[in-house]
């Protein structure tokens, strides 16, 4: 079976945290699309199965790269088909819808509606038969891998309806509400299928975790799991649901709690709740961060807070651009795009999206475009330009070990080019 994983044309609305990365590669509950998407390539592994990424053109170097999965199609496959939209929530209820569809002996489509009605393709079966047939009708086609994929889209629009809900990211803020939603059910799963040792009750580990002196551990709310190497300080609050990605070192005297998700080599600490943060963020000071997401090589300087409860208690709206919207959430705290950074003491207010490779001081009271130098309180937005990026991230790499390649070097001027709008926007609106 071939797995295809496409972005579709709502993608874009996920900005900024999919700039840097496909869709199919945000986390959410600890989990990414991409390692479902491996779960089922495993499983049909005795069928000969691929997985390709249809990202992007920016993205095809960073796929092929970190995430392993092979190129976009050039022609209609042989054999059977699995469409996946890379905007799909990445929960353990939608592996196993996925599973489902994949067992099905025919073509089969899950759909939802976009918010001017139109239908939109989230998962479906295209079986070998009714590929042969439209290889057939049209011999010619296929020829270009969009060709391919939508030809593939529109065999599955016209293929049954299966009865089955699969919710999917239209907007960043849902990454947090859904990762609230699915976080108990993704521990648990760590836990059913993973080779871990339980250290105490509740408390999930593997090798090389270490876990220092008088620290207070609760789980009536959820487990926690500690993946390998993963070093806990003296003095820490850790409560579940909390799974920690491999390497990751949590700092003494730090409160982690109501649900977070953390990926691999993060430095944290300070107060952390219901939030998820990607591999290779620091956050190791005091400070508070809540209901948020953060991207990969952000670093939050000492004292930096943001507020995630409107001081009316009241539902928080939030900002794409020039769109204002209710999200339906109480507490909500800020989306921040991958290698942006904030001074010591920054006080990020409620709802507030930042572009990706932005430098934050002081109060930041409205959404931040990428690539600019963020000092409203002092009276200043200035440019960020890539190559200042470029040396930043060579330095931030070498502080990990991690060896700068040229498809991340090019990703930066990528990113740069693609969010001229985004400043032009904000000077527009005079933020």
């Amino acid at each position: 079976m071939h797995i295809l994983c496409f972005e579709d044309s709502l993608v874009e609305q996920l900005c900024p945290i999919v700039h840097a990365r496909p869709a199919y590669a945000i986390t959410c509950a600890s989990f990414r699309l991409v390692d479902w998407l491996r779960t089922l390539g495993s499983d049909f592994e005795s069928k000969g199965s691929s997985i390709h990424g249809h990202v992007r053109d920016y993205l095809l170097p960073i796929q092929s790269a970190d995430h392993g999965l092979q190129p976009p199609i050039d022609r209609l496959p042989d054999g059977d088909v699995l469409l996946i939209n890379a905007r799909l929530v990445p929960s353990v209820a939608t592996y196993r819808i996925l599973k489902s569809l994949a067992n099905n002996d025919r073509s089969v489509t899950i759909e939802s509606n976009s918010a001017d009605g139109a239908s939109v393709i989230l998962a479906a079966r295209v079986s070998a038969q009714d590929i042969q047939a439209a290889t057939k009708a049209r011999p010619q086609a296929g020829e270009a891998s969009s060709s391919a994929l939508e030809q593939l889209l529109e065999l599955a629009s016209q293929s049954a309806k299966m009865d089955e809900s699969l919710s999917a990211f239209q907007w960043p803020h849902e990454v947090v509400s859904e990762h609230m939603t699915a976080m108990n059910d993704s521990v648990e799963y760590r836990i059913e299928h993973g080779n871990y040792q339980q250290r105490e009750d509740g408390v999930f580990v593997r090798d090389g975790v270490s876990i220092g002196e008088y620290g207070s551990i609760h789980t009536s709310g959820g487990a926690i799991v500690l993946e390998e190497d993963v070093q806990v300080g003296p003095f820490c609050f850790l409560e579940g649901p909390l799974h920690a990605g491999r390497k990751t070192r949590v700092i003494e005297h730090s409160a982690i709690k109501d649900g977070v998700s953390l990926g691999h080599t993060v430095k944290i600490g300070g107060e952390v709740e219901a939030s998820v943060i990607e591999a290779f963020t620091n956050k190791q000071h005091h400070g508070f961060l809540g209901h948020s997401y953060l991207g990969s090589w952000i670093n939050l300087g000492a004292g930096t807070c943001n507020s995630d409860l409107k001081n009316t208690y009241g539902k928080i709206n939030i900002e794409y651009g020039d769109r204002k919207m209710a999200t339906g959430m109480q507490f909500l705290g800020c989306i921040m795009g991958d290698y942006s950074k904030s001074a010591i003491n920054t006080g990020i207010f409620t709802g507030k999206v930042i572009g990706v490779c932005s430098m934050l001081y002081g109060f930041v009271t409205s959404n931040v475009p990428s690539y600019v130098n963020y000092a409203r309180l002092f009276g200043q937005t200035s440019l960020l330009p890539p190559d200042v990026m470029i040396n930043t991230q060579a330095r931030m790499f070498a502080r990990r070990k991690v060896e700068q390649r040229q498809c991340d070097m090019d990703l930066i001027h990528a990113m740069y080019h693609r969010t001229e709008s985004e400043r032009e926007a904000s000077e527009q609106l005079g933020l």
